[in-house]
């Protein structure tokens, strides 16, 4: 990744820590924002900012702000901080769609506004949104979610029509993505068929490289080995 800067929200999450972990292994310079208080030191190469609620534009905007100023630059964001709720429509509760589109939407809106000035002064700009296949088709009990993720590919594809030629912005669709809480969750799913987290971040963290200049406006779903 050579030295590129990439802020990754959600960080603490199972695919924020591996997408965080290759990134570093690759060269890159990490910084790491979540709601969750940070655990990690500080090294040269890697920085944690925790109680970030990225729903808040004006703490989104101190945290960009700060990873900007801690390295000098910005090269990537990659927006993975979100939250699922299953709920069927009719007997569900209104907060339910709130809560989905604060946590899945603005999260990736006010990173993305925050992070745009620095992403337009990189030679190659990057944002990669994180949205799901599950908003593509909703199923039962999907609705709130699913109408939260698709904001997040029309957001997608909003922005990267507005800085085409100086950021690109692409987006992830990962069907169900392998970690302790899915398995949890779904104990009887062939978890032989999920996405790993590590398949994902190859993904993401190719869409941040140069070698995706070409690529904006993406929709690319992931849903692992079949």
């Amino acid at each position: 990744m050579n030295g590129k800067v990439i802020v990754v929200t959600g960080a603490s999450g199972a695919l924020g820590k591996v997408v965080a972990e290759v990134a570093l292994a690759r060269g890159a310079r990490v910084a790491g924002v979540d709601h969750a208080a940070s655990q990690l030191p500080a090294t040269e190469n890697r920085i944690e900012l925790g109680g970030v609620d990225l729903t808040d534009a004006a703490q989104a905007k101190k945290a960009i702000d700060a990873v900007a100023a801690h390295f000098g630059r910005l090269d990537a964001l990659v927006n993975i901080a979100g939250g699922f709720a299953f709920e069927p429509v009719a007997e569900g509760d209104t907060k339910t769609w709130q809560r989905m589109y604060a946590l899945n939407v603005l999260t990736a809106l006010n990173a993305s506004r925050s992070a745009i000035p620095h992403l337009a002064a990189s030679s190659a700009g990057r944002i990669v949104n994180v949205g799901a296949m599950g908003a593509l088709q909703a199923g039962a009990g999907m609705g709130a979610y699913a109408a939260s993720k698709a904001g997040v590919h029309r957001l997608t594809e909003a922005l990267a029509a507005e800085w085409k030629g100086k950021i690109t912005v692409n987006a992830v669709l990962p069907s169900t993505i392998d970690t302790a809480a899915n398995r949890a969750s779904m104990p009887k799913a062939d978890f032989a068929k999920w996405v790993a987290p590590q398949e994902l971040a190859d993904v993401i963290l190719f869409l941040t490289s140069d070698a995706a200049s070409a690529v904006t406006g993406a929709l690319l779903p992931v849903s692992g080995r079949v």
